[in-house]
């Protein structure tokens, strides 16, 4: 695991509402959590629609440690691809902001810039908003159930704490990619990851993932 510095992280799109992400991210690799007070002025995208170049954005990538392949476009909303959009906000550049409200994945950029990710939702993201920090990143990382999920589904006992958890792969939920999000210096168990079921971007889905 390698440190990543602290990079914010904020969850939300209104401070009432008490949501967060975790579950399937954005196809690039992505998902993740925060709260604004005030809704920032987003325009209109600042490229182009999908076309020719989302082939070659979201195909496939060979030279993976696990090979990745291409995402079939056609099961993911096409304003839920990745794309540069105007944002206007205070906060600083790096900074990431999720609007749990629309699925969107805002990474702050400057000269008013953001680039803007579908994202999914899981459970557990309705029990915490704020802000946080990123304490962590893993590439191809391991996924360890938490306690509560395995009291749900006991198949998955096999991948618990004690187990090890499960091996990083094309089937881990956590995808090739994983942010840690801490708070005050402490693990808040929620993640900013990638998923290899980039269907369920745009949706909320039950899983709650902790690795």
């Amino acid at each position: 695991m390698k440190p990543v510095g602290s990079a914010p992280v904020l969850t939300g799109h209104q401070v009432n509402r008490r949501r967060l992400l975790s579950g399937a991210a954005a196809f690039a690799g992505l998902s993740l959590a925060g709260c604004v007070t005030r809704a920032p002025v987003e325009g209109k995208p600042s490229v182009p629609g999908p076309g020719p170049s989302y082939a070659l954005m979201y195909g496939p990538r060979p030279k993976e440690r696990f090979p990745i392949p291409a995402v079939n476009l056609k099961r993911v909303p096409s304003k839920f691809y990745r794309r540069q959009v105007d944002y206007a906000t205070t906060e600083q550049v790096g900074t990431i902001i999720i609007d749990t409200d629309r699925f969107f994945l805002f990474l702050i950029q400057e000269g008013g810039k953001a680039l803007r990710y579908g994202v999914g939702l899981g459970r557990a993201g309705y029990a915490w908003s704020g802000r946080a920090r990123v304490g962590w990143k893993q590439q191809w990382p391991k996924w360890t159930p938490p306690e509560e999920m395995i009291a749900r589904q006991p198949e998955l006992a096999r991948w618990s704490a004690a187990n090890g958890g499960m091996p990083p792969g094309l089937d881990n939920p956590l995808g090739a990619r994983a942010l840690y999000i801490f708070k005050n210096g402490v693990d808040t168990l929620y993640r900013i990851h990638g998923s290899p079921e980039y269907w369920t971007i745009g949706k909320s889905s039950p899983a709650v993932v902790s690795g």
